[in-house]
């Protein structure tokens, strides 16, 4: 730990003014990473799961390898105050839930405000006892991102559905839910779920088609079986779930994150580094590692590790991504993947499908040296020999992912504010990142005004 340092001063040179003594990251930049990490547990599978577990109505669930984020320590705070028992354990990296009961509180409004996630109690609420209120959830703030398709997904199956006060009120017919055929007009990983955690406990046969085919929504039908029901097709765009009486609890392992683990390789990438992967998801990660190949880096598996190496960066070959629904490239990705781009030689460019306001990173980006311009709803990079470090902010989760990918890759230091976006989907990153080789602190406050470098 670094020594701590009395400070009262204020830093004037970011767009939005900031305190020094906020909470914040520093890097030093311009050393490779190189070694060995293991690959946490997916966060987007993992809120999901913990969700999913309220459809047990008898047994304990237990969830292994969750991550050690803040998004999960929400939503746990959520399943308490509702009257489940959720406990974690294990350095936060297991979850027991009872959920028997089955008669649950309102999801208190000041905790599902934090977070998207909590936006997929919505189904197993509602198959448990025919009725939810849900205050609109927090999150990022990344574009449009309609609660339509949730809407259509549990319509599909006889609820009705209003939105009253900034919140959704669904509500199950006298007989409980039917199942029923639902078309996605988009294939929504959110909308897919909700669907299918509802359906699971429908009367009948529920048919989801375009349905998303992302690894979170497969883990989330695998938990389902392993409770006893009955999911058919989850991984392809229709997937058939037949409803049972009840579903009970079981042991159950979280998948690697692909996003975290393809944000390490990005950055590897971008400091001309070497790293091994541990645990990762070679077939989840083919999207980013197979375009981390065509600009010239390096990639090789043994087993389930998977070893990302590269030369300079300057000598990579430029390239264009379209951000899409799986098995496409990521859109959690695209924002630490432009960072990368920055520092590729010719015109790169970057189109999100999946939201259509991703580009919180960009101005700070440009601050930073980057030559970037926006054209609609694609991303115009042109390659810049250096970076340099400055004060920037994270708006959301990725964007502040890639400003640590920036960050790492350019000259001089830089501090992030607003970690707590970055908090909500990255395990103890600083000290991961200095785990290969990085320099990297986070800056906490304490209560004598003292920063203290962790």
């Amino acid at each position: 730990m670094s020594p701590s340092v009395s400070t009262n001063t204020q830093t004037s040179n970011l767009q939005t003014s900031v305190a020094i003594n906020e909470p914040h990251i520093v890097i030093e930049g311009g050393y490779p990473l190189s070694g060995s990490i293991q690959v946490a547990g997916s966060k987007n599978a993992a809120l999901a799961l913990i969700a999913g577990t309220l459809l047990a109505t008898s047994g304990v669930t237990v969830l292994h390898n969750l991550p050690n984020i803040t998004d999960i320590a929400d939503l746990v705070a959520i399943l308490n105050s509702m009257g489940a028992i959720a406990e974690l354990s294990q350095g936060n990296a297991t979850l027991t839930v009872d959920a028997s009961e089955g008669r649950f509180n309102e999801p208190p409004p000041h905790l599902v405000s934090r977070m998207r996630g909590s936006l997929q109690l919505l189904g197993p609420l509602l198959a448990r006892q025919g009725i939810v209120r849900l205050a609109m959830p927090g999150g990022c703030n990344i574009g449009a991102r309609a609660v339509d398709l949730h809407e259509k997904g549990l319509r599909g199956l006889g609820a009705t559905w209003t939105i009253d006060a900034g919140c959704f009120f669904a509500e199950a017919p006298f007989d409980g839910l039917v199942g029923g055929a639902v078309y996605l007009d988009k294939p929504s990983v959110g909308a897919t779920m909700n669907t299918m955690m509802a359906a699971s406990l429908a009367t009948g046969v529920t048919t989801i088609e375009n349905a998303a085919q992302e690894p979170d929504v497969v883990d989330l039908a695998n938990l389902i079986v392993a409770m006893g029901g009955l999911i058919e097709g989850q991984g392809t765009s229709r997937i058939t779930v037949t409803g049972v009486e009840s579903l009970h609890g079981c042991e159950f392992n979280v998948s690697p994150d692909r996003i975290e683990a393809g944000t390490y390789a990005i950055a590897a990438v971008a400091t001309g580094g070497d790293i091994t992967l541990i645990g990762a998801d070679f077939n989840a990660l083919s999207p980013v590692l197979s375009k981390l190949t065509d600009m010239g880096a390096h990639v090789a598996q043994d087993g389930n590790h998977v070893r990302v190496w590269s030369g300079p960066v300057q000598t990579l070959t430029g390239t264009s991504i379209v951000a899409s629904p799986h098995p496409g490239f990521p859109t959690d990705l695209q924002q630490p993947f432009t960072s990368l781009l920055t520092l590729v030689h010719g015109t790169n460019t970057i189109h999100d499908s999946v939201y259509e306001g991703r580009f919180g990173h960009i101005p700070y980006l440009t601050k930073m040296g980057a030559n970037i311009k926006v054209e609609g709803s694609v991303t115009i990079v042109s390659g810049v020999s250096t970076l340099s470090g400055a004060d920037v902010k994270a708006t959301d989760l990725r964007a502040g992912a890639a400003l640590v990918v920036a960050g790492l890759a350019a000259n001089g230091q830089t501090r992030i504010f607003d970690v707590h976006h970055i908090e909500r989907g990255y395990q103890e990153l600083c000290q991961r990142l200095r785990q290969l080789g990085a320099r990297c602190w986070h800056v906490n406050v304490s209560d004598t005004d003292m920063l203290v470098m962790e």
